[in-house]
């Protein structure tokens, strides 16, 4: 971006109206309607003030405003957690990036993980420097969110019992399953830990391989969850599954839990 430069007193005006409308990014769509012009026109104006530094062009037809104070504005990078709800709405934050937020590892991700139902490709995209790992799932999938403020913005995440079935049913989310595993210790033995919530998530899903990743875990990290243990044993699906689809599908298979233990957890695969 440009440094910032002067403004006319029309163009001011514009811009501080896009400022007490949007706490986070907005369309051209968006701004056409608040300045009551053509889209065309908010188009030009939009790609003027990107130019002189006033916005952010965050991708093709999506701003930002930059910060009125900011003393470097061409240095100056959104919120990623706003862009993410924003850009790729209607979606929530999961994976890693919700571990972070509740306390779940010790790890920091740069990337974000976002979990959305639009259609959205490619699916790692950068913007501002920070990439956002995407996942596509249905909107019948969005269940067990809570709200996180940022500023004046509201940004849904999977709340830690479903950061838990997310990141069984895909490990990608996580990491891969040696993280996870530290993940799911760290609810098991924490606050977070709601038992009843974790098994009526998992069933909502319908993926019935959570079922054997997390009795596995349970069991392997000796973990004090006897009813858990239960549930999973007679919730679980036939057929053998990955532990991990993220690693090699080599390794021993367990029938107790009917997975191939294609990476090492806890004291039963070493």
């Amino acid at each position: 971006m440009n440094e910032v430069r002067g403004i006319s007193e029309e163009n001011r005006r514009r811009l501080e109206e896009l400022h007490r409308r949007f706490a986070g990014p907005f369309a051209t769509e968006d701004a056409a309607r608040v300045w009551r012009v053509e889209r065309a026109r908010a188009k030009r104006l939009l790609a003027h003030m990107a130019g002189q530094g006033w916005l952010v062009r965050l991708r093709r037809d999506l701003y930002i405003t930059v910060p009125l104070g900011a003393t470097a504005p061409h240095e100056w990078r959104a919120d990623p957690w706003v862009v993410a709800a924003t850009t790729f709405a209607p979606c929530y934050l999961g994976g890693w990036t919700a571990c972070e937020h509740w306390g779940l590892t010790e790890q920091l991700f740069r990337d974000v993980v976002v979990i959305t139902s639009r259609e959205t490709t490619p699916r790692n995209q950068v913007i501002q420097e920070t990439v956002f790992r995407i996942k596509v799932t249905s909107p019948e999938r969005f269940f067990g969110l809570a709200d996180v403020w940022r500023g004046e913005m509201r940004i849904p995440m999977s709340n830690p019992s479903r950061t838990i079935v997310d990141l069984l049913d895909d490990p990608r989310l996580g990491g891969g399953m040696r993280h996870i595993a530290d993940v799911v210790q760290e609810y098991f033995e924490g606050e977070l830990r709601a038992d009843d919530e974790l098994l009526e998530f998992a069933e909502r899903l319908g993926n019935r391989t959570v079922f054997k990743r997390l009795g596995y875990l349970v069991e392997a990290l000796g973990l004090d969850a006897s009813n858990i243990l239960a549930t999973c044993r007679e919730k679980m699906s036939s057929g053998i599954s990955l532990l991990d689809p993220s690693a090699p599908a080599s390794g021993k298979i367990l029938r107790r839990w009917r997975l191939r233990l294609n990476v090492r957890i806890g004291e039963t695969n070493r």
